[in-house]
């Protein structure tokens, strides 16, 4: 029993999930429990292990439930008449649920799963926040699609793949986009249908509107979008982007602390849509708006002509780019190819690869190739009003 004790409890922190351990330390005849014996209980209320029969479970199971959802160790006194024992300092006492006698004294610990750190990009508050996530004990998964990690060197973990983010996300993992428009709105739309605890996007006001017209376009619904905080950070005035990173890790450990108040129902499937929108609504009221940031510099240049790779889709007079060719419904144009291997825009006329284009839309049998999702966002508004 005392292997299978600790062989569960390594079981579940490898699973990153809450538990608490059970203990008895102290018992007076007639009681089935002696001193030693163990129990783990999880996040479900169920208990694996001994600390005595079906009179000390029940209550034992709850004020273990109480003790995961305040994160604070207790120790409780079961007996049969707890209003006539002697008050402790430190010591709840507890009902048993029968009249068999006999008193025990048990200690409930809290577990907390290590919080894990999800970073989509690798310009510098990306690699600020792998560096504060790890100073800060969280486990570092970083995702960068275009340099191999390189940039994130001091991660747990480096993915390559957002295909590969799937398996990543777990109740306590927080999410951080901050690709400065490279691909954030391909990460958003893999990760937010996953129900994560928080998403944060490193980007502008105007900018994060514009990403989350894009993601209903794509079918991302309301619900989705909850957990979506944009821009992410408290406002703490930051201007760099390590004092970015900061911010957004200062708003990380506060929806933290909210969050190991609610009911630990979380992290059962049925209430993990109910869950994410409260703790979303609740610190709704701490958005900030990013300024002048010389980590976004080139983001922010490019937001005032509209597109967010900076191609123009936007004119300099405020006049949207028309496709000439949308004038019926049945008109819609066929991508434009250079050669084989690229097509063009059809609204920013830049040339695209096609083997390693992120941003394709396909109508009416056609698949049309987009530098950037502000380009493709555009071309699927411009479809939807001509049909």
């Amino acid at each position: 029993m005392y292997d299978d004790f600790f062989a569960k409890a390594h079981e579940l922190v490898q699973a990153g999930v809450p538990f608490v351990t059970a203990v008895v330390v102290r018992s007076e005849k007639p009681t089935s429990g002696k001193p030693g014996d163990k129990a783990i209980i999880t996040a479900d209320g169920v208990m694996h292990g001994w600390i005595g029969g079906s009179c000390a479970q029940p209550t034992v199971v709850k004020e273990a439930m109480n003790a995961l959802r305040a994160d604070e160790a207790r120790l409780i006194r079961l007996s049969t008449e707890p209003e006539a024992q002697t008050p402790r300092e430190g010591l709840l006492d507890m009902p048993m649920t029968c009249f068999s006698g006999g008193t025990l004294e048990i200690y409930l610990e809290p577990q907390q799963p290590r919080p894990r750190l999800l970073v989509v990009g690798a310009l510098p508050v990306a690699q600020a926040l792998v560096m504060l996530g790890k100073a800060m004990n969280y486990q570092v998964i970083a995702v960068d699609l275009e340099g191999g990690g390189e940039a994130l060197a001091d991660a747990d973990v480096v993915l390559t793949s957002l295909d590969a983010v799937v398996g990543q996300i777990r109740p306590f993992t927080y999410i951080v986009v901050a690709t400065h428009g490279n691909y954030d709105e391909l990460a958003l739309a893999k990760i937010l249908p996953l129900q994560p605890t928080y998403v944060g996007l490193v980007a502008s006001s105007k900018r994060a509107e514009a990403v989350r017209d894009y993601l209903r376009m794509q079918g991302i619904t309301e619900t989705e979008l909850l957990p979506l905080k944009a821009p992410a950070g408290l406002d703490i005035q930051a201007r760099r982007g390590d004092e970015i990173a900061l911010s957004i890790m200062a708003e990380i450990v506060q929806r933290r602390r909210n969050a190991e108040l609610l009911d630990w129902a979380l992290f059962r499937e049925e209430t993990a849509v109910e869950a994410t929108a409260v703790e979303a609504t609740a610190v709704e009221a701490t958005a900030v708006e990013a300024t002048a940031v010389e980590a976004m510099a080139v983001e922010e240049a490019t937001e005032e002509e509209g597109c967010s790779c900076g191609c123009g889709e936007e004119s300099k007079s405020g006049e949207v780019i028309e496709l000439a060719v949308l004038q019926p419904a049945t008109a819609v144009p066929i991508a434009l190819h250079t050669k084989a291997a690229t097509a063009i825009d059809p609204i920013c006329g830049m040339t695209v690869d096609i083997a390693t284009a992120r941003y394709t839309f396909t109508h009416e049998g056609t698949t049309y190739y987009f530098c950037c999702a502000g380009c493709q966002g555009s071309f699927q508004k411009q479809v939807i009003g001509n049909q």
